[in-house]
């Protein structure tokens, strides 16, 4: 296998546990407006950008998207305080910044939500790029790769997505990029390894063991 230069995280479900925060928010903002939404439906659209997500949860009431948005966002924001990394993201990120690895961000939220998260974490400076889908198409349409493939000069097969949603090894497989899945985000093995993923890890220090063996290490 091609050594890796390049790894992409999707951020929800992937390096940030915020999925159950998403779906309660959902619900929130479904219920307001009197529109049924099961958990299990909510959290399958994790990883989506959000008028996709609407088009996808409320596709018979198109007139109050914009609504349901704003409700999802307020709610999310006044409930969120307390979402964080998964334990060893921190840990996982800076070694693999030490050995030379350039990382990068591809995810359904939008840019908004997105650089506040960052400034939480306070990561705006270990990700050379990050790509929203409110700037640029949402997942699985694999512009948001090629755009950071295109900022970091890296060629596609010195690359590697990672992520807990088939949108995100979709994407990947449309280009011809290594693909990772983790078990733990939202949806199953099952489904992500029709993908054809490289791996699935297991837990967070799976994978941070999985890609410090395959990186290509700063000369």
């Amino acid at each position: 296998m091609s050594s890796i230069k390049l790894v992409i995280f999707d951020w929800d479900g992937t390096l940030f546990d915020s999925a159950g925060q998403i779906v309660d928010s959902l619900q929130f903002a479904a219920q307001q407006h009197q529109q049924p939404l099961t958990a299990e439906d909510a959290a399958h659209i994790i990883g989506l950008g959000l008028p996709e997500v609407m088009q996808t949860l409320f596709p018979q009431v198109p007139e109050l998207h914009d609504a349901i948005l704003e409700s999802y966002a307020t709610h999310y924001v006044a409930h969120s305080s307390h979402d964080q990394w998964f334990v060893g993201v921190h840990e996982m990120l800076h070694d693999l910044k030490q050995q030379g690895i350039i990382l990068a961000v591809a995810t359904g939220k939008s840019r908004r939500g997105l650089d506040r998260v960052l400034t939480t974490t306070a990561s705006h400076d270990l990700f050379t790029v990050t790509r929203a889908a409110s700037e640029t198409k949402s997942k699985p349409h694999p512009l948001m790769l090629e755009e950071i493939l295109q900022h970091t000069g890296i060629d596609v097969n010195h690359a590697v997505m990672v992520g807990d949603t088939t949108y995100d090894l979709e994407m990947a497989q449309r280009i011809g990029m290594k693909r990772i899945g983790v078990s733990y985000g939202v949806h199953a093995v099952e489904e992500l390894m029709s993908y054809e993923p490289i791996y699935i890890a297991q837990s967070l220090t799976d994978l941070h063991d999985y890609l410090i063996q395959h990186v290509q290490t700063k000369r």
